[in-house]
């Protein structure tokens, strides 16, 4: 005679099963106690899998003689009687099913919903597992990582195995999809926004027969709904909320990021987040599995968009304090944190690399990185252009960044800085083309500096190879925003690839040239026109927006001053200090030293001229320059003989201390313009970050008598 339905329905899932090899592998020991295994402990997040694996362990221990008990957390009561009674159902039940015929072997004790029994851990595992019979298979199932008791103990520890659940890989994800009847030309598809993910890739084999097939999971709401119920629930609150959108957002997430979100309940969100199962805690921090932070940015898009931009918001702001903060160990990972941003924009390929291999870090090269460097150049881009990269690598080491593995650099990117040594340059026809266009179109004023993205690869693919972009993009960030600079340039063979993504950061094409066979196209911005806060503000945007382009001119500076005329503004402003119609013709009032530019540019140029009298006035060197240019142009007397005569100074020596007081201020204000120093004050930021090494003033002094 037939079997009954069941075993129809048990039949049909068997047929559909893909994977998890190892996990039946160590439960088909157990039963067989052909090793010490009595007890697994599954977990892993939602819809990744347990319940159907569980359901797999019960179709193969029914075909032995065993009592197979099956209980749901849901459906037991959280006590010791609430649990032994349902025991004692599921015995009775299953002795029924074996026609009342004694067990053979002892009971295999399947329990999903652990989770919801937590509160008898310490019972089960101190009385009433141990009471079961010594050949008894117990599988417990549940999203969190059973207590510590069961590893720390020696008794347990040598009965028990951990299997934590995983994400199918991309072969069993198209298995999965192709027992579904999902057409192979989809399935690769499918298998790419599923990440591994057994109850995604369920329900989009689901929707690509009845829907159509999204091209990202946050054009399928409903799907997506569902799967936030499923696998991350509700947060307790909205700080607990805050937190979950900070971890999806996120590269990593640390405590301190989480208190520039929530503030003083860092901690307590922290513990409550590593404790989730959807979340997996790496050596830097917490990061959520890929799908979860998918459906996560989706739902939140669409539910909260205030949120979403407030989220991206504290995360730039607390990379940017990250990047211009004084430990330069942590800064890598902060330039990581900024590109993982992007990852939505033509800087994408850089962003799977960081998904794929979190361990992929930028690091400063090395000198044992230089014969892997010149090889790659060599390899692609000729003969004369490697021996230009061994030139620059000899003479500027320190501009090198590079992703390396045990078999060498897998990526790696060079900027070099102008001025420098002639030779260098008149070796370089690519870098000499620049320094020419930089004197015809944009002359540096004294002091300035030049950085040149000067060479770019990959191993395998090189410049579109994605460990040269995250190179490339990392390295640009630390120093673009670690030394002041006037202008950048980079030199890429592969426009075609970089346009869009220098489009995004705002680069224009500069120049078109070719050495060695090969030709280059350069791509510039001028930092004196773009500062760096308004250029990081304009990416804080496009995080969000996707925005492409040059950074709209109405937002930009003018054409810098040169010294001379810069000199002479300084000093028509000090004369018309305390006239504002005057002064807001000023062409200091769209200089960098006034940090914004406002309608109120009269105002803010006072503010700076008066705080860098102050200054002056504050430093014992300059003390007394300071008091005369306080009693001449802030609290000024009615004539320059009467400021001699409060300062009590002879008219003569009074004139000579005005003349050096005039320029110890404008060669301070220089100082800022050109980016070597910074305003004080809260409200005033900086326009660049943390100076290299190699500047004789500190980040932190501002007036040459600090």
């Amino acid at each position: 005679m037939a079997g009954n339905l069941a075993s129809v329905i048990d039949g049909a899932r068997v047929d559909a099963f893909v994977g998890r090899q190892a996990e039946l592998a160590a439960f088909d020991s157990a039963l067989a106690g052909s090793a010490a295994c009595r007890v697994l402990l599954v977990h892993g997040p939602g819809g990744i899998g347990k319940t159907t694996l569980l359901q797999q362990f019960r179709i193969r221990a029914s075909r032995t003689d065993r009592a197979v008990l099956v209980l749901d957390g849901r459906d037991v009561d959280c006590s010791q009687d609430g649990f032994q009674c349902a025991f004692d159902i599921a015995t009775e039940r299953a002795r029924t099913s074996a026609g009342g015929c004694a067990d053979l072997q002892g009971p295999v004790l399947l329990v999903d919903g652990y989770d919801r029994l937590a509160a008898l851990d310490d019972w089960l595992r101190g009385e009433f597992l141990p009471s079961l019979p010594a050949d008894s298979v117990v599988v417990l199932v549940g999203r969190a990582l059973p207590p510590p008791s069961w590893r720390t103990d020696p008794g347990w520890r040598a009965l028990s195995v951990t299997c934590r659940i995983e994400p199918f890989g991309a072969m069993d994800s198209i298995e999965l999809l192709s027992r579904f009847v999902v057409p192979a030309e989809l399935q690769p598809r499918l298998a790419a926004l599923g990440h591994g993910h057994p109850l995604t890739l369920a329900l989009l084999a689901d929707s690509a027969t009845t829907a159509g097939i999204p091209d990202h999971l946050a054009d399928a709401p409903d799907l997506v709904a569902a799967l936030v119920a499923q696998i991350v629930g509700e947060a307790p609150d909205e700080d607990h909320a805050l937190g979950v959108a900070v971890c999806a957002v996120a590269w990593l997430t640390t405590e301190d990021l989480l208190r520039a979100a929530v503030g003083d309940r860092a901690g307590e969100v922290w513990r409550w987040l590593e404790s989730r199962p959807f979340v997996n805690r790496g050596i830097d921090g917490l990061y959520p599995h890929d799908l979860v932070r998918d459906v996560l940015a989706a739902d939140l898009r669409r539910r909260s968009p205030d949120r979403y931009r407030r989220v991206f918001n504290v995360i730039h702001r607390a990379v940017i304090a990250g990047l211009r903060g004084s430990d330069p160990s942590g800064q890598e990972m902060w330039a990581h944190q900024k590109l993982y941003l992007h990852r939505n924009s033509p800087l994408s390929a850089a962003f799977w690399v960081l998904r794929q291999h979190g361990s992929a870090a930028v690091v400063r090269g090395r000198t044992a990185d230089h014969p892997d460097i010149i090889d790659l150049v060599r390899g692609f881009d000729g003969e004369a252009n490697a021996r230009v990269a061994a030139g620059w690598l000899d003479a500027q080491p320190e501009g090198l960044s590079v992703v390396r593995s045990r078999a060498g650099v897998l990526g790696f990117g060079l900027q070099v800085l102008y001025p420098t040594d002639p030779a260098l340059v008149d070796a370089d026809p690519v870098v000499g083309r620049i320094i020419d266009m930089v004197r015809d179109q944009s002359p540096l004023r004294p002091g300035e500096q030049v950085s040149i993205g000067r060479f770019l690869g990959g191993r395998e693919q090189h410049q579109r190879d994605p460990y040269a972009v995250l190179c490339g993009c990392v390295g640009s960030t630390l120093l673009w925003m670690g030394r002041p600079l006037a202008l950048s340039f980079v030199v890429t063979v592969d426009p075609e690839f970089w346009g869009p993504c220098f489009d995004y950061l705002g680069l224009t094409t500069r120049l078109q040239t070719s050495f060695g066979g090969r030709a280059f196209t350069i791509y510039g911005i001028d930092w004196r026109r773009i500062p760096v806060d308004l250029w990081l503000e304009v990416m804080a945007e496009r995080e969000v927006s996707g925005e492409q382009g040059p950074v709209a001119i109405d937002r930009q500076r003018p054409a810098p001053l040169t010294r001379a005329g810069f000199d002479e503004a300084v000093r028509t402003a000090l004369r018309d200090l305390c006239r504002p119609d005057r002064l807001r013709g000023n062409a200091l009032t769209r200089s960098l030293i006034v940090p914004e530019l406002t309608q109120n540019g009269a105002a803010e140029l006072r503010s700076v001229l008066t705080a860098g009298i102050s200054g002056l006035a504050a430093a014992p060197r300059t003390a007394a320059l300071g008091r005369v240019l306080d009693r001449t142009f802030v609290h000024a007397a009615p004539t320059q003989e009467a400021a001699a005569e409060v300062l009590d100074l002879p008219f003569s020596t009074y004139r000579r201390h005005l003349v050096k007081a005039v320029d110890e201020l404008t060669d301070a204000l220089w100082s800022v313009e050109i980016g070597e120093t910074r305003l004080p004050g809260p409200t005033q930021p900086p326009r660049s970050g943390p100076q290299s090494s190699t500047s004789e003033q500190p980040l932190g002094s501002v007036w040459p008598g600090d």
